[in-house]
């Protein structure tokens, strides 16, 4: 709490990786994020919510039950972690995330990483303490790289081409029809129609023309 009332980024950072809960309550009910919501630290909100745990991510690096291999290859477990946990979650950044590490860049890698978003997803909306928030993020990236391997596939300009096609302007305004598409393409496909964040973004988007 104290790191939360300063502000202090960092050590809100260092203190999760060291396996504080963010779900415990204090003696008002109220969980550390509420908490610094309530004192205007927002930034240290930000944190709390996009924090993932490592070993959350590992449990997918080892084979389960009657698999043989792992679902995801220990190789790709770090360089999608640090997509899972950034704060910036714009489509343009985690396509750029993607790009600068040549493990993920590549179709069969994205696959992987897709398919173990959607099973962390669907873990989110199904646990005792449902996550809606990080249920839709999980979601989203995994929209996301979905889109990335069909230019991989399609485009000779590969990533470049879908960067480009993300921050195209239209002709009248210089509105970026296609990123505004993607994001509520990925909005519409979320598979939890009774979840109530998905229910509030519909009721925001949909009176809203492009």
């Amino acid at each position: 709490i104290f790191s939360l009332n300063s502000g202090n980024k960092e050590i809100t950072w260092m203190m999760l990786e060291a396996g504080a809960e963010t779900d415990v309550v204090n003696s008002v009910g109220r969980t550390a994020a509420q908490m610094a919501a309530f004192v205007g630290q927002h930034d240290c909100v930000t944190v709390i919510n996009n924090f993932f745990p490592r070993e959350r991510l590992d449990y997918y690096t080892k084979p389960q039950g009657l698999d043989k291999e792992p679902k995801l290859p220990v190789k790709l477990a770090g360089p999608l972690h640090k997509i899972i946990t950034t704060t910036n979650m714009h489509p343009v950044k985690i396509v750029l995330l993607v790009k600068e590490n040549p493990l993920l860049a590549e179709v069969e890698a994205l696959k992987k990483c897709y398919r173990v978003l959607d099973l962390i997803c669907e873990k989110c909306m199904k646990q005792k303490d449902m996550n809606e928030v990080l249920a839709m993020k999980m979601h989203y990236i995994s929209c996301i790289f979905q889109k990335c391997i069909t230019f991989l596939k399609e485009r000779e300009d590969k990533l470049d081409g879908f960067i480009k096609s993300l921050l195209k302007g239209r002709d009248k305004d210089g509105f970026p029809v296609y990123q505004e598409k993607l994001i509520r393409e990925s909005i519409r496909k979320f598979p939890y129609c009774e979840a109530t964040l998905l229910q509030q973004l519909v009721r925001s988007i949909a009176p809203v023309e492009i």
